[in-house]
């Protein structure tokens, strides 16, 4: 993964209803959730949860998708994962480790 998009990744992030959001997106799955899902759950105001989505889409760290009249957002898995490659690329001077294979776990299942 290119470095720019691990500290974008990384920036958009580091905010705590941005990271509330995409953790609640991980939770929901391959499904993902209707915006109005998210800022009921995490008790955001639309305007301010749709400001927020827009940064983590332009991280690529989520994915907007139309279901009729509702747009779903879900966690881009691949994203997270190749972040998470990214910082432990290194891990343990290179041998293998503990940071483990989340692709499978995180995989789409339909």
């Amino acid at each position: 993964m290119d470095s720019n998009l691990v500290v974008r990744a990384l920036g958009a992030l580091a905010h705590e209803s941005r990271l509330a959001i995409f953790r609640a997106l991980v939770v929901a799955g391959p499904d993902g959730m209707p915006a109005g899902e998210i800022a009921q759950q995490l008790g955001l105001a639309p305007s301010s949860l749709s400001f927020h989505l827009k940064d983590l889409s332009h991280a690529e760290l989520v994915k907007p998708r139309q279901e009729g009249r509702f747009i779903i957002y879900t966690a881009n898995f691949d994203a997270m994962t190749g972040v998470i490659a990214f910082l432990t690329e290194n891990c343990c001077a290179g041998a293998p480790c503990a940071a483990g294979d989340l692709a499978s776990c995180c995989a789409d299942k339909s």
